[in-house]
């Protein structure tokens, strides 16, 4: 009888582990429910299943009760499309800024033809790449980790940036705060000229 607990016991242990591991999508396909906008709230709407961002700058963050939108030691997945001339940026380890852009945590490039030469899954002004994996108008899926002192982007499942954060980072004036922390995940409307369209954002914990 002990043995049968036992073996229950590490059953349920594993079955918790692996529940904890799931995808659980942040978006609901139909509108911006548990997504906070900053600024330019017409930058943000909701058409045909997607999240398409286009206008003056602006951030939204998930604001909703995943993880009480406060992650550590997790993964994130975004599909995407980018325009042709168009930026965007997916923020992790962030806090809501009611103006501006987010000086909190790290800003993973979204940028296959801007002026901007940091092409997409860049860890923006941390470890940026000219080379661009993935063509406008093109939907791709791009992965960002985040575990203990490390992040790793991806495009497509192709490994862009792996970075490790040292004990004591050195920041430019105006970005001491791009550090790895607990914290939510944000979308950014970069400029008028920009239209870029997320159909999915999922998380899980590791």
């Amino acid at each position: 009888m002990k043995n049968v607990i036992v073996v229950f016991l590490v059953l349920m242990t594993l079955q918790v582990s692996a529940q904890g591991k799931k995808w659980v999508e942040l978006f609901d396909g139909k509108s911006l429910n548990n997504w906070k906008i900053n600024e330019s709230p017409a930058s943000f709407r909701v058409e045909n299943g997607s999240i398409i961002i286009e206008g003056p700058r602006g951030h939204l963050f998930y604001d909703g009760p995943v993880g009480d939108h406060n992650f550590k030691d997790f993964e994130v997945q975004a599909t995407v499309m980018t325009f042709p001339g168009s930026n965007s940026g997916l923020y992790v380890c962030t806090d809501f800024l009611p103006v501006g852009f987010p000086s909190v945590g790290y800003e993973v490039q979204v940028n296959n033809s801007h002026t901007d030469w940091r092409r997409t899954a860049s860890l923006y002004n941390i470890v940026d790449t000219s080379e661009r994996f993935v063509k406008d108008e093109e939907w791709f899926d791009l992965n960002v980790t985040v575990k203990g002192n490390r992040i790793v982007t991806k495009i497509n499942g192709v490994t862009v940036v792996d970075y490790t954060q040292p004990a004591s980072p050195l920041r430019s004036k105006g970005q001491e705060q791009r550090l790895i922390k607990a914290g939510t995940i944000a979308l950014q409307a970069h400029d008028p000229k920009s239209k870029v369209a997320y159909k999915s954002i999922k998380v899980r914990s590791l």
